[in-house]
């Protein structure tokens, strides 16, 4: 059994918790040890459950395009368990598929400041925090970045300015022994990609290309994202930072 997190002080703050992706990534760091501060923005229920389903965990409302909730929310949960020693963006809005010629201006804004502003007032509130316990920032992105699909430049955009911040927090917060890397997750059973099928912006004809250009020629899970998230944290990736780890099948290849 892997126990990273076994009596380290602190705990794992996971915003966007009761997402697919989320949810995952807060399950098994609590499997491995960390008490867990979650956040969620509007599914208080699905929060609820997810807290009592595990041991030393809490629970706020939080919308990350408020910079000052952001920082009160942080500093209530670095105060209920002694500090952070990780904090996780695994939250987001949804992403249509839209060409970016058919994107307009309003929808685009909404995008970055949900996404893209939603994870600076993250990453802004957790650095103290993260400066006093010498812990580690992970933002969960996507692979697109890396390997562009067609209509999916309103998660491209943002994300890639998230990942843009976080190789910045490596390189001025590293003097403070703060660690920050990138998850880039591929096409999944779970999270954005289910509720992509689900709406219908990909069928099973997208489905058949998208599996066809992945060289390991099927979809990951949210396992397989939380599996990268918690090495990320651990003591196990103590000498890197600035990095993404695209867990994707190889897709960007």
């Amino acid at each position: 059994m892997i126990d990273d997190f076994s009596g380290r002080p602190g705990a794992a703050l996971v915003a966007g918790a009761t997402g697919g992706l989320g949810t995952a990534i807060a399950r098994m760091l609590a499997a491995r040890g960390s008490a867990l501060a979650l956040t969620y923005h509007r599914n208080a229920e699905a929060a609820d459950t997810l807290a009592t389903s595990v041991e030393h965990a809490a629970t706020w409302q939080l919308d990350l395009t408020d910079a000052e909730a952001s920082s009160t929310v942080l500093a209530e949960a670095a105060e209920r368990f002694g500090g952070l020693h990780t904090v996780i963006y695994a939250a987001g809005p949804h992403v249509p598929m839209v060409h970016l010629s058919q994107i307009t201006p309003a929808a685009f804004r909404s995008q970055l400041e949900q996404d893209t502003l939603g994870f600076f007032h993250l990453m802004r509130a957790g650095l103290p925090l993260l400066r006093q316990s010498r812990g580690s920032l992970i933002a969960v992105t996507t692979a697109a970045t890396r390997r562009f699909p067609v209509r999916d430049g309103l998660s491209a955009g943002p994300k890639g300015a998230v990942e843009a911040l976080v190789r910045g927090v490596a390189a001025e917060e590293g003097r403070y022994g703060v660690r920050a890397n990138c998850v880039g997750p591929g096409m999944l059973t779970d999270g954005m990609a289910a509720r992509l099928i689900a709406s219908g912006d990909l069928d099973e004809r997208a489905l058949g290309v998208a599996r066809a250009n992945i060289p390991l020629r099927t979809f990951g899970t949210a396992e397989d994202i939380a599996e990268a998230v918690c090495f990320l944290a651990s003591d196990r990736a103590r000498f890197i930072t600035g990095q993404q780890l695209d867990v994707d099948g190889g897709y960007t290849v």
